[in-house]
């Protein structure tokens, strides 16, 4: 079966998947609670997480989670994690947006 796999091209895309299926292991039970991966663009993975206090910590694991990805699927090709915190309210978009450079101090 591996030898189909390699010679269909299979392998990067197999591992892609399994990574994504195994991020529990890779990163622990505890931290997966709080994260899951959304995809694989260029060999970033991105992974969304709770809030920005778990974009933050998992920043500091990056080293890490890198490390066990490298060992365990080294055919998925991922060279770079992106942690992406929630998205918080824009104010460029709306009925009352006004092009430029946006609310700023008025005072002084």
């Amino acid at each position: 079966m591996d030898s189909l796999t390699n010679e269909l091209g299979w392998s990067g895309s197999l591992a892609k998947s399994d990574l994504m299926l195994a991020w529990s292991q890779i990163a622990g039970a505890e931290t997966a609670e709080h994260s899951h991966p959304v995809g694989i663009t260029d060999a970033v993975l991105s992974v969304q997480c709770d809030s920005t206090a778990w974009a933050t910590q998992l920043r500091h694991m990056r080293t890490m989670i890198m490390t066990r990805i490298a060992q365990e699927y080294p055919d998925a090709g991922i060279e770079s994690v992106r942690f992406l915190a929630p998205d918080a309210p824009s104010w460029k978009r709306g009925s009352r947006s006004i092009p430029g450079r946006g609310p700023r101090d008025t005072y002084g």
